[in-house]
């Protein structure tokens, strides 16, 4: 038996609406109808993107992820960046051009570090 790929990202949050409200309004992702309890789960493509209230026992971190490195294909990063900057969300490296195209990071309210890239 192999394992055949990523099929479900989920990110342990400490205030699921807060979370839910930032994916979908900064980023603008769309809700999918349904979801388990306690999880608002999105329609991304091709793999399910969700925020999850913490599973039992776990302790978020001041700053949780780190060592992941988690990407948000977008149509225009430069303009995502503007948008972010402009409604005070925390950038962590500016806008540049790579080879998978233009990129920058930031951190969403819970502190997991972002990154949106547009090719």
């Amino acid at each position: 038996m192999t394992a055949t790929g990523i099929d479900f990202v989920a990110l342990q949050v400490r205030d699921l609406t807060s979370a839910a409200d930032f994916y979908e309004r900064r980023l603008g992702l769309k809700r999918a109808p349904a979801g388990p309890p306690g999880a608002v789960v999105f329609a991304t493509e091709p793999v399910p993107f969700a925020v999850r209230e913490p599973l039992p026992g776990v302790e978020l971190p001041e700053r949780p992820g780190t060592g992941v490195v988690l990407w948000f294909e977008c149509g225009d990063a430069q303009r995502l960046h503007d948008e972010l900057q402009a409604a005070g969300v925390p950038i962590v490296t500016p806008p540049a051009d790579g080879p998978f195209g233009r990129s920058f990071s930031f951190t969403d309210p819970d502190g997991y570090v972002v990154t949106a890239h547009s090719r």
